[in-house]
């Protein structure tokens, strides 16, 4: 099951107790559909306050305004979400409206989950690229927000070592970076150059490390046809990649075991740390916005590159109100909730018209670099049905190199186990 990454790291922390009462919330509310008329909209906000807070002031204004077709709400916390959805559309009893984790979409879409989205043409313009989910060049879902990954650096550090501050017009090379990690792991100070975020889990390890993959030349897949894997996560390129990415925690420049929720950078453990947007504004209180660099992505070779795509909203296939479902999700992409979105949880609006209008985002802000590094630099996970597969596979071969295993062996394991897949479902067609 994949697991959204920007979203379920709000800057305010949520609770055990409200995260449990959210959950009780939400195997208490109103199972299946509406009444005659009426629209289901099930999200994975269980739990995550600051963001269900803005559905629910947008559906209250919607059913204001739309009393004929009323939106009721019914939220689950977001590890049992994806379950829900599988579990209802096995029973036909999906809602009219859902949300979904962006690169599992095409999976959903060929499952017969979705209906293609008919939302305003302007619309679909105004949205940024990896905010909208397409699949066989139809549009099935679109997102509020999305936000980048970065690193995160202590400025006293690498004014000390005399490296160049990378920009989005001239981000690291792989040997500047490389440079960089070997003289910030000598300072005196730190324990290691860099969290790598290897304590996350499940979907991070393809969002955070395959754009290193991909920058190195290789891929999680050949995305002309999505039909083999051998050659793109195996290729020479990936066994680089996968070299590289070992070399970091043999050569100690990384724990493979560094605090979770990068406390060892927040604490002043390690001078650099892998992270998201999410994670500026924390860095920014503890050490003072001065002391805190937000840098883009290391170029290694074959372009920088940093993962796309987060929730995003759909139509079910089996909805009986599929217009005034679109209807709804139109009225919640006014840059009005899109502000609130971003003032909520931190992430960017998916509509540039919103940007300046956000307490974070925009020139001068505090966030305005992770907004510049996302438009110069997301690339979308891989467009397939068999993403939610290549994701698992890609995760369990990365662990396995950062234990040491076998990079070449391991690669083309995956490579294989990837293509097994894609044949046992007959490609992926659609169905």
């Amino acid at each position: 099951m994949l697991t959204s990454l920007p979203s379920r790291r709000s800057f305010l922390s949520i609770s055990a107790a409200t995260a449990a009462g959210a959950a009780v919330a939400a195997c208490s509310s109103q199972q299946g559909r509406s009444g005659s008329g009426g629209l289901t909209l099930w999200t994975h906000n269980g739990g995550n306050t600051e963001e269900l807070a803005v559905v629910t002031k947008a559906v209250e204004a919607f059913n204001a305004a739309n009393p004929d077709t009323p939106v009721t709400v019914k939220d689950f916390p977001q590890a049992s979400y994806n379950d829900a959805i599988a579990s209802a559309a096995a029973a036909g009893d999906l809602p009219d409206i859902l949300d979904l984790d962006g690169p599992i979409m095409p999976n959903w879409a060929w499952a017969g989950y979705l209906a293609p989205l008919t939302i305003p043409s302007d619309l679909e313009s105004r949205i940024i690229d990896s905010a909208k989910g397409y699949w066989n060049d139809t549009l099935y879902s679109v997102g509020p927000y999305d936000t980048s990954l970065c690193f995160l650096a202590r400025k006293s550090a690498i004014d000390s070592i005399g490296a160049r501050v990378p920009t989005v017009d001239q981000p690291w090379t792989r040997n500047e970076f490389d440079e960089a990690l070997k003289k910030l792991s000598d300072l005196p100070d730190y324990s290691y150059a860099i969290d790598m975020g290897v304590w996350d889990s499940a979907e991070w390890w393809p969002y955070a490390y395959a754009p290193m993959l991909q920058s190195f030349g290789g891929d999680l897949i050949n995305r002309d046809g999505f039909s083999t894997a051998e050659g793109s996560i195996n290729g020479p390129e990936a066994v680089a990649w996968g070299t590289w990415f070992h070399s970091l925690f043999a050569d100690g420049l990384a724990s493979q075991t560094p605090a979770t929720d990068g406390q060892d950078f927040l604490q002043g453990k390690v001078p650099m740390v892998y992270a998201g947007g999410w994670k500026v504004l924390q860095a920014q209180e503890a050490f003072g916005a001065e002391e805190v660099l937000t840098l883009p992505p290391v170029d290694f070779g074959k372009g920088a590159h940093v993962g796309g795509g987060s929730w995003q909203w759909g139509v079910s296939a089996t909805s009986p109100n599929a217009e005034a479902a679109n209807k709804f999700i139109e009225f919640l992409m006014q840059d009005d909730y899109l502000v609130e979105y971003s003032n909520a949880i931190g992430n960017f609006p998916s509509v540039p018209s919103a940007i300046s209008r956000t307490e974070n985002y925009g020139e001068g802000k505090p966030l305005e670099p992770v907004y510049e590094i996302g438009k110069a630099f997301a690339l979308l996970r891989p467009a397939t049905p068999g993403y939610k597969v290549i994701s698992s596979i890609f995760d369990k071969a990365a662990h396995d190199i950062v234990s040491g295993a076998d990079v070449k062996k391991t690669l083309d394991q995956a490579a294989k186990d990837i293509d097994a897949d894609i044949a046992s479902n007959n490609g992926y067609a659609a169905k």
